[in-house]
């Protein structure tokens, strides 16, 4: 991986992670198009570094809605911020159980060619094709912090889905909420923050198994200074997404990002 490559893949994943068109699945065509040739598992680390670049820019977005949850919390006691924080927790099991039980069939689809990612971006499309015309109806009960636990399980099972490369997870997640119900600034807010923790942990446990297992996390493909670029482009990128995204998701129409995923899925196909 040259060092241009790793900061047009940095640019990429920043600029696609909070937009509802698949970050993962878009650094697999990009892959392809600038001709970066790595093996599996040093890609993976890469995607697992920029992944966490973007995580950086949430917390830095959503800094002070972060604090006031925090603060929240160690008031002990069930107030709203508990309420929101138990329920992100709810969101975040299915994607552990995917997590620990089959992260090797997760990595392994990163392999599988632009297919799967054209079908998964299919999948999206769908989604927020259907997100649009039927979520967010009125008449629906009003929950605390604007969404139930059923809710968030159910928002977690669309991130766990979304692990596929070509499978939005902002889109995903925004559109299963959407769909249960939940409004669309509740959901703009809870979709970016229920993935800080796996992201987190997913970067914590690649570093200890690097450590204890002796394996390099990137291999002599990756070197130091595409692993900064990478970085540095992915969480600036992040930085200006994130907070576009906030108002799309807020004002725009969703289909439109539909329309992008369809044609981006027929680029897969064709390459």
């Amino acid at each position: 991986m040259d060092w241009w490559q790793a900061l047009v893949l940095g640019l990429v994943q920043g600029l696609t992670e909070f937009l509802p068109v698949s970050s993962s699945g878009h650094l697999v065509i990009f892959q392809h198009l600038t001709g970066t040739t790595v093996n599996p598992d040093s890609f993976m680390g890469f995607t697992v570094l920029v992944h966490f670049a973007t995580v950086c820019s949430t917390l830095v977005v959503f800094w002070a809605a972060i604090w006031k949850l925090l603060k929240g919390l160690f008031k002990f006691r069930y107030n709203d911020e508990t309420d929101y924080i138990a329920k992100l927790v709810v969101s975040m099991i299915p994607v552990a159980v995917v997590g620990l039980f089959f992260k090797d069939a997760v990595e392994n689809l990163f392999g599988e060619g632009l297919i799967v990612v054209g079908c998964c971006l299919l999948v999206t499309a769908l989604l927020l094709w259907l997100s649009d015309i039927f979520g967010n109806r009125k008449g629906k009960r009003e929950h605390r912090n604007g969404l139930s636990f059923a809710q968030a399980f159910v928002v977690g099972i669309g991130q766990a889905c979304a692990v596929a490369p070509g499978l939005s997870r902002s889109g995903t997640t925004i559109a299963t909420g959407l769909l249960t119900g939940v409004r669309r600034d509740v959901m703009a807010q809870f979709s970016f923050l229920m993935v800080l923790v796996p992201i987190v942990g997913e970067q914590l446990l690649s570093v200890v198994k690097s450590v204890h297992g002796g394996e390099a996390m990137f291999g002599p493909e990756v070197s130091t200074l595409s692993l900064v670029l990478g970085f540095v482009a992915a969480f600036l990128a992040g930085l200006f997404a994130c907070k576009a995204m906030i108002a799309l998701v807020r004002r725009a129409k969703l289909y439109w990002f539909s329309i992008y995923c369809v044609l981006a899925a027929v680029l897969c196909f064709f390459l």
